[in-house]
């Protein structure tokens, strides 16, 4: 093995890595006081990562060539891509935290530490080649979220979220590496290359219940039904920065494992698979729809909008094949932007003196008082419901266009009525913004940095986003051709 080749693959870990240490140093140093510099050197080395990840993405990269530490790691287009979505949306998270914390005096200088921390994790999930290599990725930003989670020590609701999400996250985390265990035992080794030659075959009953317990750990990270139950609880009680960082950055890492897994170590047998993602697809549809219908959080009313999401994205994984591939990953940087311009927009939602306002009810003739701010909410709710002619229509378009190419047709139809359902919620968070009498409460100022982010995100998520389609789609097949390039 080429010791310096691999080193260089592994540059934006290795930054993140030696950034994260650093800034854990000037925590010590500097105390709190210093956690808006850390931020911002956070936000850097976040930035610096990006751009050491994106030559790979537009060249291409793909082949023995991204293979690191004896297959261990792999540094290619489709890694690239999903590593770009998690740092930028780590950085967003660290710019628009300070404001929120600042009422309650709640930054520490730890925040910045975790959230380097959490990403590195991340992006080490989407590159894993290995079993190994997955688990130490996996658990890096487990760690890092759970405290996250936590992160406000005097909000009760926060201790509920972080300790929730520890304990069924630990389950989840079990019973993954069980499926881990018993897929290592039936092909004698670790590696996706290894595992996809070992079932080439033919699957044992043991090698299908490993795939199993494998793919009820990674659902578990998806929030995908049925072990979506620890969302809305987290999402309602963590710090909105935290819960921005959760829907974004947290989701592309796991749904790119999740892809990375099947597609790679398991991407000769998706007959084994299929089902149990069709099934998934449209529980999630359909319970993230319902579920929402009578929340009166918007945080809670956006944590079954990500599980409803995830099964529209779930439909393009079930057509196993590039399409589908190249269809869910121009869903998640769509979804990206609208769940960052949804909760940048929750996070100016407050009172005179800066309180949260978290009732739906109380966004009561917002319109009327703060009208920019509720044409941005009304764009994001009709983006995430899919409703042309706002770009969130076109990532839906594209999965199901991959479906129906696939021959998987009830799937399309019933993910497509479901939609249907789906839409109600988000056009009644308009109607209360728009029709109802105003309540008034939403009367605090909103930072610059809040106002600026949700002003580009909303022009993406606008028709003028459609201008970003070819040169989206190219990297998105890129990246998805190098997810299935076997030689």
């Amino acid at each position: 093995m080429d010791w310096s080749h691999s080193l260089r693959l592994i540059a934006p870990e290795e930054t993140l890595s030696i950034a994260g240490l650093i800034l854990l140093l000037l925590a010590a140093w500097g105390g709190d006081k210093a956690s808006r510099l850390i931020s911002i050197l956070a936000v850097a080395a976040l930035v610096g990562a990006t751009a050491l990840v994106a030559p790979a993405l537009c060249g291409g990269a793909m082949g023995a060539d991204t293979s690191a530490f004896f297959g261990q790691f792999r540094a290619d287009a489709f890694s690239s891509y999903a590593k770009i979505l998690i740092y930028l949306s780590a950085a967003v998270t660290l710019v628009v935290a300070p404001a929120f914390f600042e009422r309650t005096a709640a930054m520490r200088a730890e925040f910045p530490v975790l959230i380097v921390f959490a990403a590195l994790g991340s992006g080490m999930m989407v590159s894993a080649s290995d079993l190994l290599t997955l688990y130490v990725g996996l658990e890096m930003n487990s760690l890092a979220a759970y405290v996250l989670a936590a992160f406000v020590r005097t909000d009760g609701r926060s201790a509920e979220a972080g300790l929730k999400y520890f304990v069924l996250g630990a389950l989840a985390s079990g019973i993954l590496l069980f499926g881990m265990s018993l897929t290592y035992g039936f092909t004698g080794t670790t590696s996706f290359d290894g595992i996809n030659a070992a079932l080439a075959g033919g699957l044992s009953n043991g090698a299908v219940f490993g795939i199993v317990f494998m793919l009820a750990g990674l659902a578990f990270k998806i929030s995908a039904v049925p072990f979506h139950m620890w969302t809305p609880d987290v999402y309602e009680g963590a710090p909105t920065p935290v819960t921005t960082f959760f829907a974004t950055s947290g989701k592309v890492a796991a749904v790119g494992l999740t892809m990375r897994v099947l597609l790679d170590a398991f991407g000769d047998q998706a007959a084994a698979w299929r089902q149990i993602i069709v099934f998934i697809a449209l529980a999630s549809i359909i319970v993230g729809a319902l579920g929402a219908i009578g929340q009166k959080n918007i945080k809670r009313l956006m944590a079954y909008s990500s599980i409803n999401n995830v099964g529209f994205i779930l439909v393009g994984l079930a057509t196993a094949n590039v399409q589908g591939a190249s269809a869910m990953l121009f869903y998640m940087a769509l979804y990206v932007a609208m769940s960052l311009g949804g909760f940048v927009a929750i996070l100016m939602l407050k009172d005179e003196a800066g309180r949260p306002v978290e009732d739906i009810q109380s966004l009561g003739g917002l319109s009327r008082t703060r009208p920019g701010l509720a044409l941005a909410l009304a764009i994001v709710m009709f983006s995430l419901a899919g409703i042309p002619p706002l770009f969130g229509f076109w990532g839906k378009f594209l999965v199901f266009q991959a479906a129906v190419e696939a021959d998987l047709m009830a799937l399309a139809f019933i993910g497509f009525a479901a939609s249907v359902i789906g839409a109600f919620y988000y056009l009644k968070v308009v109607k209360i913004i728009y029709f109802d009498e105003p309540v008034n409460a939403v009367t605090g100022e909103s930072d610059v940095w809040h106002k600026a982010i949700l002003v580009v995100t909303c022009l993406i998520m606008s028709p003028l986003g459609y201008l970003l389609t070819r040169w989206l789609s190219g990297l998105t097949d890129t990246a998805a051709t190098a997810l299935f390039f076997t030689s």
